[in-house]
């Protein structure tokens, strides 16, 4: 094989060896039969000591729940609006929330981290659209009590199997 000419055209080749030897990883993963969510728990009663009221998922989260590898939930703690995603399989179908903010038409704006009830740090961003403002953070957690303030640092964690399933991803949103 030839040697590669420049720094890029080696970088290059790395990407791509990298990621053609991921195909199978990816394949067992994406749109995998997360309907089923075996060994699903339930949901929690609470969260931060405050009880949780159940909301219907909308009708954009309940036709993306039908091909995600494990559950969704929408929550309400009398002051903050809850996402649990429960996932059973590494997935780029966890997507980060601020994704989903700017999808959904929304400014935002990237925040300091926050600690959670129990010290974890959540990444966070303030979104806006019209007059309506919100703190919104997120972390990931695995039952082994590791913790990611972001969906890109957890995937590959649980792609390269230093964390194990399954995984809790929470989004806080709480008007500001």
């Amino acid at each position: 094989m030839k040697q590669p000419t420049s720094p890029y055209a080696a970088a290059t080749l790395f990407v791509i060896a990298i990621a053609t030897a991921m195909v199978p990883l990816q394949e067992q993963t994406a749109g995998g039969g997360g309907a089923l969510a075996i060994g699903f728990p339930g949901w929690p009663v609470d969260y931060d000591g405050h009880p949780l009221q159940e909301l219907p998922l909308t009708p954009r989260e309940r036709a993306f729940a039908q091909e995600f590898p494990g559950r969704i939930g929408r929550f309400w703690d009398g002051r903050r609006e809850i996402i649990m995603r429960w996932v059973d399989a590494p997935t780029r179908r966890l997507h980060a929330a601020v994704d989903c903010f700017r999808a959904s038409g929304y400014s935002v704006a990237a925040l300091p981290a926050r600690r959670d009830g129990n010290g974890a740090p959540m990444g966070c961003f303030r979104a806006r659209r019209g007059d309506e403002s919100m703190l919104v953070c997120e972390l990931i957690r695995d039952e082994q009590g590791q913790s990611w303030p972001d969906v890109s640092a957890w995937y590959w964690h649980a792609l390269l199997g230093t964390t194990r399933s399954p995984w809790w991803s929470l989004v806080v949103a709480e008007q500001s």
